[in-house]
């Protein structure tokens, strides 16, 4: 059984769509910190590739997590380009902004300054897309994004033995909650049966990113939870995450993916805030809101970051501490109507 996608194949923007075409060595990179949209998008795109005769490379600053290592393909990520590769083009992928691809095109500013571009991303917040960019931010997940670009391209959601269609369902079911959320859409319900047709194991890759944790990843959401707390009248509740915590546990930095979500079951909040310990003057945030409240990425925004109206998040340049007093002072001002900044 195959699922029609022609009515929604006109959307894909042919600038960004010839371009990959026409791609035979690109350098596709995903943003710091990986998710599986981004790694799924990621693969998607080289697959695509490939499946047209090209070679790609991958790239992402930050170690994939261990959770996914039940995926194809996640071993084909690099830390850094290959030195003796000519690449053609960058495709950059589920980048809220390209800051976010984070110290890899740092340490190669001048090579990813050089190629020529392609962004598919689906964040509201993105402010860097040019005229060959794909940023769609109706899109539940970067990876609806490339699974309409790869069937645009009339390459089969098969392709890869199958891997293209796992890659990419696994970033549409983390993006929505396996479709939990209110970001899905009648097209990403289409695309998502598309993938199932294609091969996509939707059963256990939600099993595997919502119903599986190992015991010690148990044990930090414990440690967390229990020190959670709550701000303007119970209209905010937060928790935060020690590099103690991690250590205690027998756990790294992905084993926190989840968290939020936890937080965000609140039932009388508003806001919901993780902070996590990540440098000694560094403090990330994640941010969720209700569907009808507050816009999520307003808070993130007065400290560099951004996301989605529901879910954003950013870096903020302070220790653990600070950061939480600066955030959470900054959440009642939202909370009473004021200026986040």
């Amino acid at each position: 059984m195959s699922v029609d996608l022609r009515p929604w194949l006109s959307g894909v923007p042919a600038a960004a769509a010839d371009r990959i075409a026409a791609a035979r060595r690109p350098l596709i990179a995903g943003h710091e910190n990986p998710d599986a949209d981004t790694l799924g998008a990621a693969l998607g795109i080289a697959y695509t590739v490939e499946a047209r005769g090209g070679r790609a490379d991958l790239v992402c600053s930050d170690p994939i997590p261990p959770l996914y290592a039940f995926l194809a393909g996640m071993d084909r990520f690099r830390t850094d380009p290959d030195p003796d590769a000519r690449y053609d083009l960058l495709v950059v992928c589920d980048c809220g902004s390209l800051d976010r691809i984070g110290a890899v095109r740092e340490r190669h500013a001048e090579l990813f300054a050089s190629l020529p571009l392609v962004i598919v991303d689906h964040h509201r917040s993105n402010d860097d897309a040019g005229p060959a960019d794909w940023v769609d931010p109706d899109a539940a997940a970067t990876c609806e994004l490339v699974a309409l670009l790869a069937a645009g391209l009339g390459v089969p959601l098969d392709a890869a033995g199958g891997a293209l269609a796992a890659a990419l369902m696994a970033g549409i079911v983390m993006d929505t909650a396996t479709f939990a959320h209110p970001n899905a859409t009648p097209r990403t319900l289409a695309v998502s049966a598309a993938l199932v047709a294609a091969g996509a194991p939707l059963s256990d890759i939600s099993r595997r990113r919502y119903r599986t944790k190992p015991d010690a990843q148990l044990r930090l959401f414990g440690r967390v939870l229990d020190r959670l707390d709550t701000a303007a009248g119970g209209r905010i509740i937060h928790s935060c995450l020690t590099n103690a915590d991690l250590e205690v546990t027998g756990t790294s930095s992905p084993h926190s993916e989840g968290l939020i979500d936890l937080l965000a079951q609140s039932e009388s909040a508003d806001i919901a805030i993780l902070f996590k310990e990540h440098a000694p003057d560094a403090t990330r945030i994640s941010v969720r809101t209700k569907d009808g409240g507050v816009d999520a990425t307003v808070l993130p925004r007065a400290f560099g970051g951004g996301g989605h109206a529901r879910a954003a998040g950013a870096t903020v340049a302070a220790p653990l501490e600070e950061a939480r007093r600066r955030v959470l002072a900054a959440a009642e001002r939202l909370l009473d109507g004021g200026r986040s900044g």
